[in-house]
């Protein structure tokens, strides 16, 4: 099933008691929020439940929000029902794949558009900023408690860069509007989870700033960080948020290009366009997924290599104007 009709969270538990909450590897404002804002919300609705939130380790600045302290790291045990937030496909719930296998129900909300349904029942809407956003109109607004609140907020901040993204559209800030009247904070939650930078992530950001590379006459940038960088800095792959997105605002530029160094000749590719380039159509190609504006996947090969065969589908579509 691939609907959005009129669906609530409070349908699909029943006969639910043991509940575990998933998503994608190296969580996200959206993933992280949206997990810990349905245990929230599900808890408020009945303390009794068991609740297990499943994650790779989520970005500390994310700490302050209620459960984050419970997120499990890997599988345990057999559950009633398991909801799947934030994946566009079972490959992006890295070891917590084996969820899906340990679980008497899936359900996956999502906003992906590369999402074809690979969860039995999958609620998808790729026109919703974020997970968060489809979170929201699946929940009975009057049982969101402030802590639910604080998380899709997040999530919705993230997803749409503070809302300047093309994905904010009017019902996106109608929900924000909700969510802030649960008694919300959300200018710290903005400075301090978005805006807010380390020494360390100045440094990195300045680093790929300064050896960044335009090519097709200016409309494309690319920009990496490598493991040797990495490890000079002591870094973790959260102090990176953000550097791809800086290098999209570049006057001129169409497309953005990051790559990391995940391993010798591995790269995590993030991709970012403003108008013309459907960049989930480029990350698709190469395995990856994600939004028309924000996709990644995974490479390899030298950067040289990388670099080429990106642009090669980079091209294609800008020169199809």
């Amino acid at each position: 099933m691939n609907a959005m009709e009129r669906v609530t969270i409070d349908d699909l538990l029943k006969g639910a008691a043991k509940i575990a909450v998933t998503g994608h590897v190296r969580p996200d404002g959206d993933c992280t929020g949206a997990c810990l804002g349905l245990r929230s919300y599900l808890l408020g609705l009945n303390p009794a439940y068991m609740v297990d939130v499943y994650l790779e380790p989520a970005p500390a600045v994310f700490s302050f929000l209620q459960g984050y302290d419970e997120i499990r790291l890997y599988t345990e045990g057999e559950y009633d029902l398991c909801f799947v937030l934030d994946v566009s496909d079972a490959e992006r719930l890295g070891r917590n794949a084996a969820l899906l296998e340990h679980a008497g129900r899936i359900v996956c909300v999502d906003h992906h558009v590369t999402n074809a349904g690979f969860a039995p029942e999958s609620f998808i809407n790729p026109q919703a900023a974020a997970t968060c956003e489809l979170l929201f109109d699946m929940m009975k607004e009057e049982q969101i408690g402030r802590e639910t609140a604080e998380c899709l907020y997040l999530g919705i901040v993230h997803d749409t860069g503070v809302f300047k993204h093309s994905n904010t559209t009017r019902h996106t800030m109608e929900t924000a509007g909700a969510l802030m009247e649960k008694g919300i904070d959300p200018s710290r939650l903005i400075q301090d989870t978005f805006y807010a930078k380390t020494y360390l992530q100045n440094q990195l950001l300045g680093r790929a700033l300064v050896e960044s590379i335009v090519f097709c006459e200016g409309r494309c940038i690319v920009s990496m960080i490598s493991r040797k960088t990495m490890e000079f800095y002591k870094a973790a792959y959260e102090d990176l948020e953000g550097i791809v997105d800086q290098l999209r605002v570049t006057t001129g530029v169409e497309c953005a290009i990051f790559l990391t160094e995940t391993e010798f000749r591995v790269f995590k590719v993030s991709l970012r366009s403003n108008r013309r380039v459907d960049v989930s159509r480029v990350a698709s190609f190469f395995g990856g997924g994600g939004h028309i504006r924000a996709a990644g996947c995974t490479m390899t090969g030298t950067f040289y290599d990388v670099v080429n065969n990106l642009s090669e589908q980079i091209v294609l579509q800008l020169e199809s104007e």
